[in-house]
């Protein structure tokens, strides 16, 4: 069981167990924002299993540079689906070839079937005559910058889009 941690501001700042959730609302350092499903049961009382809690102080967070691209997360950017033909992808391409002089970058690097990977080679768009569904570009917002909010919560979505669109 996972909780989403909001700032005082009400932007994501992390994920936690539950309860260590717990620990933070018992000491008096975050509310619960919202609860899910069945409620924690203690020897004295029952308290409502935190699926969102805030913090009452605002915590600065670091500045956080921008997250390194990954064959894991440049999958997950394109939404598992091949950045020339559409279909699933299962790797990542680079659109301009490494031995090309292509960078290992969020702008460079495409999802990708095998087909087309296979079939792309070593050479550039414009050889083959070939074009990009869409622009590659470098992911942006707290789902991007919080490791564990690759599978959020339903309860969380309306916390993380407030979150990303500041």
């Amino acid at each position: 069981m996972r909780t989403l941690v909001l700032n005082a501001g009400y932007e994501p700042l992390a994920v936690v167990s539950f309860r260590r959730a717990l620990v933070l609302v018992l000491a008096g350092k975050a509310s619960v924002v919202a609860e899910d499903g069945e409620p924690v049961v203690g020897p004295t009382e029952i308290l409502p299993r935190p699926s969102v809690i805030l913090l009452h102080r605002y915590v600065k967070v670091p500045y956080r540079e921008g997250t390194v691209a990954t064959r894991r997360g440049v999958l997950r950017r394109d939404g598992h689906q091949c950045a020339y033909c559409g279909k699933a992808a299962s790797t990542v391409d680079h659109v301009l070839p490494r031995a090309r002089g292509g960078a290992d970058s969020w702008e460079n690097l495409v999802a990708c079937c095998l087909r087309c990977n296979n079939a792309k080679g070593d050479r550039t768009l414009t050889q083959l005559g070939w074009q990009l569904r869409f622009r590659p570009q470098p992911p942006r917002g707290a789902r991007w910058q919080i490791r564990e909010l690759e599978r959020p919560a339903p309860q969380w979505n309306q916390f993380l889009d407030a979150g990303t669109a500041a």
